[in-house]
């Protein structure tokens, strides 16, 4: 187990990146344990209520997006979830260019997070995307893709700062991915407090006979039996 007496910085730098690459490439995700300390998450958590620090709160509900809510946060972002947006970036690049290469969708991604957020400020996208949420019984989220423009990073990221079991039921984390002309394939997971998970945001590549072929994505939140789940997702990309 690492010890998360760690900076942040050590602690992403202590992470097997070819192991991580090796699993978005054929899995499309990847659980990283332990990444966060109890202290760290219980301090997210406490930034629910703090309603300078948000530009917008969505009710779940009334979007038909699922039940609860989540809040988008403001420029600028608490200082942990600039840090992990930052750091974690650079080591994401190469994978995601490799996407890039594979699928042939366009130009590759710049090896710092301030380029990428150059060209969504260019296109327009210059709201910050960052979100903490937080379920309570029945809560859930449907199955959806984080684009918020035509620029999008293809991974993301979700800091778990509840423990299951513990401080709520159910609420599993729940990944489709849809192959051409089959049937699609569910992953659900369940991470602990202090987990990271990092996805895929929209498509990866698989290879087939004639080449790369794209598979859709898509990420939700079963249904939270009891208790309250609260987790922060970081988004790469800014919003239009």
């Amino acid at each position: 187990m690492m010890e998360t007496s760690f900076t942040l910085l050590q602690r992403v730098n202590a992470q097997d990146w070819l192991h991580i690459d090796g699993e978005l490439c054929h899995k499309g995700f990847s659980h990283l344990e332990n990444m966060l300390t109890t202290e760290e998450c219980n301090n997210l958590k406490a930034l629910y209520s703090c309603d300078p620090l948000y530009r917008s709160t969505i009710d779940m509900s009334k979007y038909r997006f699922g039940e609860g809510t989540y809040r988008y946060f403001r420029y600028p972002l608490p200082d942990i979830v600039n840090q992990l947006r930052t750091i974690i970036y650079p080591f994401l690049v190469p994978t995601a260019n490799k996407f890039v290469r594979e699928m042939q969708t366009g130009t590759e991604y710049p090896q710092d997070h301030g380029g990428l957020l150059g060209y969504c400020h260019q296109a327009g996208q210059q709201r910050p995307t960052p979100l903490i949420l937080k379920y309570e019984k029945g809560g859930y989220n449907t199955l959806h893709q984080d684009l918020y423009g035509d620029i999008y990073f293809p991974f993301q990221v979700v800091l778990f700062l509840s423990q299951p079991n513990e401080d709520f039921g159910g609420g599993e984390f729940v990944m489709t991915e849809q192959r051409p002309r089959a049937q699609s394939k569910v992953e659900v997971l369940q991470p602990r407090r202090g987990d990271v998970l990092i996805f895929t945001t929209n498509y990866r590549p698989v290879k087939g006979n004639r080449g790369y072929y794209r598979v859709a994505m898509r990420h939700g939140v079963s249904r939270v039996k009891w208790g309250e789940r609260v987790t922060v997702g970081i988004i790469f990309h800014d919003a239009k």
